[in-house]
This record gives C-alpha cells, sequence and structure tokens, in this order.
C-alpha cells in the first residue's frame, strides 16, 4: 500500500509539474505576443498579421479535412464570400467591425451548408471536385455580380474602426487580429472536446461505423462544412479590413492550395499543426522571394515567382505525404521528447 501511495503521489507531483509547466509556457507566449510589435519593425508586423489570418482560416480547414475526413479545395471561395460580405455590410450598413465579422463568418456558414450537401453521397476525389465547381461558380458571382461585388474592378473597404481609432497600420491591425485568431483557435481547440467534435473524428475515422452507432452522417458533415466556412468567412473578413481591396483574382484555386498545404505539411487533425504549417507557408514565398531576388535574373522576378511558388507547394506536399505524414507537429513532438528525455537516455 505505501509503494502503490508513492506511485500515486509520484503521478500526481509530475501531473502538477506537467500543468504549472504548460500554464508557464503559456504565459511567456502570451508575454512575447504582447511585446513582438514593440521589437519588429512594420515588414515582420505585416508578416505576423498575414500569419495570424492564415493561421484562423487553416485551422478551419483543418476543421473540415483534418478532424472530419472530407476534402475541400474551395476554402479560398469561402474567404472570398466573406470578404465580400465585409465589404457590403461596411458600405451599405456600416456595421462595427466585430458584428461586421460575424456577419461574413453566418452568411459564409450558410454557403458552406450548401455546398456541403453533395459530401453524404461523394468523398474523396468527387468531394474534392465539388468543392472545385462550387470555388468556380463563386469566382463566377464575384467577377459578374456587379452591383454587388464591383465585377472585375472590385470593391474598397474603409480601415477597420474600433473605439473611434483607424486600424490603418499593420501595428494596430496587430491588436485586433491576434485576440481574434486565439479565440478562433480556443473555440475549435474546446470544440473537439464535445459531443460534436467526436463525431466529427468518429467520422473521419470510419462514417460507416458512426453511422451505425447512431451518428447522423449528414447532419454532422454539413455541420462541420459550416464551422470550416464561418471561420474562413472571418478569416476573409480579417483578410478584407487587412488589405482593403478585394477583387475577385484575390481568392484564386491556387490559394485553396496554399491552405491545404499548410495543413498537410502542419500535420491533419491538430491545432498545433494548424499553427505550425499556415506560419510555415506564410513564411515560404517571402523566403523564395529572397532566393529569386539573389539569383541574376534578368526577367521580372515576379513572372518566375508564381510558378516556382506553386512547384514549391507541390514538392512539400509530395515530401510531407511521403516522408512525414503527421506533419511539422510530429517533428514538434519528437523534438519535445529528445530533449525532455536527453538527460536520462542510457
Amino acid at each position: 500500500m505505501r509503494i502503490g501511495t508513492a506511485k500515486f503521489s509520484y503521478r500526481h507531483d509530475e501531473a502538477l509539474f506537467d500543468s504549472r509547466t504548460q500554464y508557464a509556457w503559456l504565459a511567456i507566449l502570451g508575454l512575447g505576443l504582447v511585446a513582438f510589435p514593440f521589437a519588429v519593425n512594420e515588414y515582420w508586423l505585416y508578416l505576423a498579421c498575414l500569419m495570424a489570418i492564415n493561421i484562423g482560416s487553416a485551422a478551419g480547414l483543418n476543421i473540415l479535412t483534418g478532424y472530419t475526413g472530407l476534402v475541400s479545395l474551395g476554402h479560398a471561395a469561402f474567404m472570398g464570400v466573406g470578404a465580400y460580405t465585409v465589404a457590403v455590410l461596411q458600405g451599405a450598413v456600416d456595421l462595427p467591425v466585430l458584428p461586421n465579422l460575424l456577419a461574413a463568418g453566418a452568411v459564409t456558414m450558410v454557403a458552406g451548408f450548401i455546398v456541403g450537401i453533395p459530401s453524404l453521397r461523394v468523398k474523396g476525389l468527387y468531394l474534392a471536385i465539388a468543392t472545385i465547381a462550387a470555388s468556380m461558380i463563386l469566382h463566377f458571382v464575384f467577377s459578374n455580380w456587379q452591383p454587388v461585388t464591383g465585377g472585375t474592378a472590385g470593391l474598397m473597404v474603409n480601415p477597420a474602426r474600433i473605439l473611434g481609432i483607424d486600424l490603418d497600420t499593420s501595428f494596430r491591425f496587430y491588436w485586433m487580429v491576434m485576440p481574434i485568431t486565439l479565440l478562433m483557435l480556443l473555440g475549435a481547440a474546446n470544440l473537439f472536446r464535445t459531443r460534436i467534435g467526436r463525431a466529427f473524428i468518429a467520422i473521419r475515422d470510419r462514417d460507416i461505423s458512426a453511422e451505425v452507432l447512431g451518428i447522423p452522417l449528414l447532419r454532422y458533415k454539413l455541420l462541420s462544412f459550416g464551422i470550416s466556412s464561418f471561420y474562413a468567412g472571418v478569416a476573409g473578413g480579417l483578410w478584407a479590413y487587412f488589405f482593403r481591396i478585394i477583387t475577385p483574382e484575390s481568392f484564386p484555386l491556387s490559394m485553396s492550395i496554399f491552405f491545404l498545404t499548410a495543413i498537410i505539411v502542419g500535420g491533419m487533425g491538430s491545432l498545433l499543426g494548424s499553427i505550425l504549417g499556415a506560419a510555415f507557408i506564410t513564411m515560404v514565398p517571402e523566403a523564395l522571394k529572397l532566393i529569386v531576388g539573389w539569383l541574376p535574373i534578368s526577367a521580372d522576378a515576379t513572372l518566375i515567382l508564381s510558378p516556382v511558388r506553386t512547384i514549391v507547394f507541390g514538392l512539400l506536399i509530395i515530401g510531407f505525404l511521403i516522408f512525414e505524414p503527421l506533419g511539422l507537429q510530429e517533428i514538434w513532438r519528437r523534438t519535445q521528447r529528445f530533449f525532455h528525455l536527453w538527460p536520462f537516455r542510457s
């Protein structure tokens, strides 16, 4: 009994130590996020804001593809719905920022419900093709519904305004986008502690078995599409406030591939993977710009950069699927285990 009590006490103390360590790291992360804008220049603030938008959007796609197993190649189009909703509501009603973003998410969620209807009958490649078709339809609407979307000329968006302050610089915008992204991640993390999140995972692992267990597939598949689209709509609204001009070319198919690459590289079915993947893939084009700038090329670098970026994204998808299917989050966890256990290795 004494030995068992000693073991229980040891495990209890170890768990308490781990929880305190996690809280300490979260406190350090919070302080780092607060201090970051004061320590870097405008370029890095721009990248941080863009990275936060991409992380929120990638988290939404991971809910659909990573946790529910439904492949989507129309995520950028859903971001476009959110962006246009923000622009239209700002011009017509002049809603405050937060209600406008929530409205963008709600409108995009409805679009997600509609696009998700075929998911009951088709899956895999056929579902991916269906989402591409939906993306093309939405792109056609963006280009031709001129009274609402402005057609190919697009729409201008005024800077976001909170408490009478225009968030017209990356420094000011950072203080809005970072808390919203953290709330989105927190909501996704809590989602998978609920019955809904567990149903998503059951559908991903074996949808027929999930249906036998009493999980209504259509309801939860549509709900997954809706939640993923809500995240995309909010991220698209943030994108509109950040860049302040929206055109149909702002949300091409290559942008959907960008987010799919992010969750594959980061790790599907993992919020940590969404963060690591989106951050990594956001930095890849910037690294390519530096590399292309260093090369002795006489042609316009921007003409070379676009196809090279697409090739690099394709190589990253293939490379991670072959050599590290669990993505950067698994590399991070192995690194953690190595440094945690290293002093005790024989």
